[in-house]
């Protein structure tokens, strides 16, 4: 069945976006199915809470807030900066020691860029503090070969169930492995259904806690998941996203042409479609300085 995000201006529909869709139920059925969900995605970012596993599986130490920013995409606020100086400060590094390359953070005001401000900062400054824990080398992290990459591709292919189809360089230069959206969804439904005190459910709370430290105060992720208790939603680029609520329920949607505007309608039509009730209204077009319209998701 196709599936598209339709953005209507004053009753006209001015653009379509196609998109993908999967979800399983809480017995782990699948549910709704829309599109390719079974061949090779880029999840990008939405494969962080993976990485932070394969990382606590090596030995890193972190817990609560510090975890979920290192399972985030931030948005570069202080306390964002504030926590990965922790984490490299734990590990006894700087930040010219962070892989990443420079970047603005999302408020505008800040008019110069740094590694410590590009949203996957957290991310590499984990990798780093399990580097240390490990004693492998700091310099070439993000080498494919290197040990701790190794051990995440280990945990990505455990979790999906599939073997990695092809691997790339993410936006922040880590690898990227591909993997499909229905191995994904395998993988998020390991998190809340784990064992207390597991990795995996450490991962989930810190997640579902400290939602802003793994996006932003004023980002539609954080908004998600402080709307719908229990909710881990993790958010890539190119308009991918995976989400898992407590009872092993979780989505997974892709835009087709990667626009971002697209992926929240799409997040929330998957929610709705396992019986959430998601108290969010429709994102608007604006016309004016009004709205003239919304994003609405349409199948056919």
């Amino acid at each position: 069945m196709s599936l598209v995000v339709e953005v209507v201006r004053s009753g006209f529909v001015e653009s379509r976006h196609q998109a993908r869709m999967l979800t399983f139920d809480a017995d782990g059925r699948p549910g709704e199915t829309h599109g390719a969900v079974h061949v090779p995605a880029s999840p990008r970012s939405s494969m962080k809470p993976l990485q932070a596993l394969g990382m606590l599986r090596a030995g890193l130490r972190l817990d609560g807030e510090l975890l979920a920013l290192a399972c985030g995409s931030h948005a570069g606020e202080p306390y964002h900066v504030d926590g990965v100086r922790k984490i490299l400060a734990g590990a006894g590094l700087e930040e010219p020691a962070l892989g990443c390359p420079e970047d603005y953070p999302e408020d505008r005001a800040v008019t110069e860029r740094s590694r410590i401000l590009m949203n996957c900062s957290g991310k590499h400054a984990a990798m780093l503090a399990t580097c240390v824990v490990n004693d492998w080398p700091v310099t070439g992290y993000l080498d494919p070969a290197h040990p701790l990459q190794r051990a995440i591709r280990a945990t990505v292919e455990e979790l999906t169930g599939e073997r990695v189809a092809a691997s790339g360089v993410d936006g922040c230069g880590a690898p990227l492995f591909f993997v499909s959206m229905v191995g994904v969804a395998r993988a998020f439904r390991a998190f809340p259904l784990a064992g207390e005190g597991s990795f995996e459910r450490r991962i989930y709370q810190a997640m579902t806690a400290h939602p802003e430290w793994t996006s932003g105060t004023g980002r539609m992720e954080a908004t998600l998941m402080r709307a719908v208790p229990g909710l881990m939603l993790k958010a890539g680029a190119e308009a991918f996203e995976a989400f898992a609520l407590a009872d092993g329920r979780v989505g997974v949607v892709k835009v087709e042409d990667g626009s971002r505007r697209a992926r929240t309608p799409l997040t929330v039509a998957a929610l709705r479609a396992l019986g959430v009730d998601v108290d969010l209204p429709a994102t608007p077009v604006m016309g004016g300085g009004r709205q003239v319209g919304e994003l609405r998701v349409s199948a056919s």
